[in-house]
């Protein structure tokens, strides 16, 4: 019996190992999808790539750009405050009154304010995965990056996980801030003119609910 039980082991080997290898290849195939749909502005099919956590961000940032005064919004993080302004200056109150977190993401890639260079030099590389976890590690122009993608498995899909890299994104946006020698909230107005072809107003500061 012990011998039995020991050769039906190692016919499992094989099993176990293509299963794990089909779980790294869908990962990476998770991320493939939503590079190749923000590449080509398609923007319902990236958001289905993304997971529950990347939504409710984007309902959050919603809910702030709806009700959130000038003085909350200096409070927030350089790329949540950037996201609120540049959402208030280019999409109409009545589009934001009516959309929610999903619609929200959609909309924004669709109008480019999720860069297609935030993807176009990005691969996965190796993938660790643990139950319904998983990591890639990040390579940029197949050159390996301290930086991992973050992945969770829902209702059997993998989905991409965008706020895993938002902490990196933030300490890079700040570096750039700090090398331009602007004050913070200049900069921030000036970016946003400059990718709009449009002076942000003062109302960009105001709850879009208010205006």
């Amino acid at each position: 019996m012990k011998h039995f039980t020991r050769i039906a082991f190692l016919f499992l080997i094989p099993i176990l190992a293509t299963a794990q290898q089909t779980e790294e290849q869908q990962v990476k195939k998770t991320f493939d999808d939503y590079k190749s749909a923000i590449l080509n502005d398609k923007g319902e099919e990236a958001v289905e790539k993304v997971d529950t956590k990347t939504i409710t961000y984007y309902g959050d940032i919603l809910e702030k750009v709806k009700t959130a005064d000038s003085l909350k919004v200096d409070k927030l993080s350089l790329m949540d405050k950037l996201m609120v302004l540049i959402i208030r200056h280019r999409i109409s109150k009545d589009e934001i009154m009516t959309t929610n977190g999903k619609q929200l993401l959609v909309t924004a890639i669709k109008m480019g304010m999720v860069g297609k260079s935030s993807v176009m030099n990005n691969e996965v590389g190796v993938v660790k995965v643990n139950g319904n976890f998983a990591s890639g590690e990040l390579l940029v122009r197949g050159q390996k990056t301290p930086l991992s993608f973050e992945f969770n498995k829902e209702n059997g899909t993998w989905k991409l996980d965008l706020t895993a890299v938002f902490p990196a994104g933030e300490a890079a946006f700040r570096q750039m801030v700090k090398q331009s020698g602007e004050p913070e909230n200049e900069y921030l107005l000036s970016l946003i003119e400059l990718t709009s072809n449009k002076e942000p107003g003062p109302e960009v500061w105001m709850p879009t609910q208010q205006r």
